[in-house]
């Protein structure tokens, strides 16, 4: 590939993946996502070294083996037998899938925070040596962990993009780990994590730590003043985030091994000022009937049949005092009647938690249609830097932003994201913009005007209904104007008829 195609320029993703994905042949996608990535992590981390041992060879007196020499470039150290030119000498060999596997294992072993997270299966009799051979000559014509594709970030928005394809390919189990990048940034772009804790409950393969991360770097922020923190039940997703994180340079604390956040609490004690999550839609066999007496339930227990309003009273209990948590739910939890549900959203509410509300058009998930929102609650709604909004919650209808990225998904565009995000600092008092109700768009509605609503959140019932853009032109002008467009038809319609009248005389017929 030439060189201005390893800057990931447009398109750039896409060819790979068309590559990679003939090459799946008839394996599962959710078994070719792990083939696929690991072995992009493993080319990401062998670029990265390989540019470093280079470079300490024309050093004079470095030692180009010395693993305190990587260790020191924050590298990681690749044994000789783990490197990615060994892999690409034997891609052919039968035992390609045990070699891919020792070199998993080789470099785990050399480099901590590595440790229990590679996938080490390429051995297993199922998956086709000859495919994963063609696989990692395709890898091999790429660089990814150099400077230039560092700088390009060409892993990062490689990896981005495979998640969103096996994603989409694997339909509704393969989305739940997957939140859409233009969905997160307009979280982050909201809530603007500068500096502090960050907390992801349900952090499937880690998007909102990188999109957190990428926008304190836009906004010349330091990228060591966010803490990450996170939670991941399911093993595979639990160890594809920790890969993520670790290609970016991304120190996290995902509490040392998946587990259920709501039946081992691997972040008991933390406070987070900043909550960013996609909790799993209405998840019905959560075990709410052990947790009946838990201590996060502090504005009512929740239905053992929908796990939603768990997961935003267990949001609440970690916010730090001035802290903002933004999170996806499905549309249902802003009206649910049922008794439990509404009593804990009467709560919330009258404990004026609820911050904003934003509804988000369809076909934005791969995983769901069904519709969604985004929720921002927060404990102090007179916080430091901004206005004192107590008794207030905005309500934006952003049902008619993004646009179809293709057949079948919407994305937002930055100018949508900006639309919501700017609107929701104006009101917040935290931009140089005056805020003011938008018809049909926003509304800064009051406790009374919820109550009134009997608690229900849905933004449509507050913002109104766009009046219909009026035509400006004058009623005289427009009957003269259609007056005229019928004398000019009846004109026409005169003439055609006379000149018929004179083609039949012509033949001796009289009209």
């Amino acid at each position: 590939m030439s060189k201005q195609e390893t800057s990931a320029n447009i398109g750039y993703e896409e060819k790979l993946w068309q590559m990679a994905d003939k090459l799946r042949g008839s394996m599962d996608a959710a078994e070719y996502k792990h083939v696929v990535l690991g072995l992009l992590f493993l080319k990401y981390v062998s670029d990265s070294f390989e540019e470093l041992h280079n470079k300490l060879k024309e050093v004079e007196d470095a030692d180009e083996e010395d693993r305190d020499e990587y260790l020191a470039e924050n590298v990681f150290w690749i044994p000789k037998e783990a490197r990615w030119e060994n892999l690409k000498a034997n891609a052919k060999q039968p035992e390609i899938g045990q070699l891919v596997d020792n070199a998993m294992i080789a470099i785990e072993k050399e480099n901590n925070s590595l440790k229990g997270i590679l996938p080490k299966n390429y051995a297993r009799s199922d998956l086709d040596k000859q495919r994963l051979g063609e696989t990692i000559d395709l890898f091999s014509s790429i660089q990814v962990g150099d400077e230039e594709g560092k700088a390009s970030d060409v892993l990062g928005r490689v990896y981005e993009y495979f998640l969103a394809q096996f994603a989409s390919a694997e339909g509704k189990n393969g989305g739940e780990f997957y939140t859409p990048r233009s969905v997160v940034q307009m979280l982050v772009e909201m809530i603007e994590p500068y500096k502090g804790r960050i907390y992801d409950p349900a952090c499937g393969s880690g998007g909102m730590f990188i999109q957190s991360e990428k926008f304190v770097e836009s906004h010349q922020g330091k990228l060591g003043d966010i803490a990450v923190y996170g939670q991941e039940s399911n093993p595979t997703t639990w160890r594809l985030c920790k890969m993520n994180l670790a290609i970016r340079g991304i120190d996290s604390d995902l509490g040392g091994e998946q587990a259920d956040t709501f039946h081992k609490d691997l972040h008991k004690s933390l406070k987070a000022d900043y909550i960013l999550a996609n909790p799993p839609f209405n998840i019905s066999d959560w075990g709410g009937n052990r947790l009946l007496e838990d201590p996060r339930w502090n504005f009512g227990i929740p239905p053992e049949g929908n796990a939603n309003y768990a997961w935003i009273q267990h949001m609440v209990s970690k916010l730090a005092p001035s802290g903002t948590a933004g999170f996806v739910l499905a549309n249902g939890s802003m009206s649910t009647s049922q008794k439990s549900e509404l009593e804990i959203r009467k709560n919330l509410v009258n404990n004026d938690l609820v911050e904003c509300i934003v509804t988000l058009p369809g076909q934005l998930f791969y995983s769901t249609q069904i519709p969604v929102s985004l929720w921002f609650v927060t404990k102090n709604k007179a916080a430091r830097g901004q206005r004192n909004r107590k008794g207030e919650t905005l309500f934006i209808d952003a049902r008619k932003l993004g646009h179809m990225a293709d057949r079948t998904h919407r994305e937002f565009s930055k100018e949508n994201i900006h639309t919501v995000a700017d609107t929701f600092h104006a009101w917040r008092g935290t931009n140089d913009q005056e805020y003011e109700d938008i018809l049909g768009f926003c509304k800064a509605a009051t406790l009374e005007d919820i109550q009134e609503h009997e608690y229900i959140l849905t933004p449509g019932r507050y913002v109104g209904v766009e009046k219909a853009v009026e035509d400006e032109e004058a009623f005289e002008e427009k009957m003269a104007r259609l007056t005229e467009d019928l004398a000019e038809q009846f004109a026409k319609s005169n003439t055609l008829e006379e000149d018929i009248r004179q083609r039949l005389r012509g033949i001796g017929y009289e009209v």
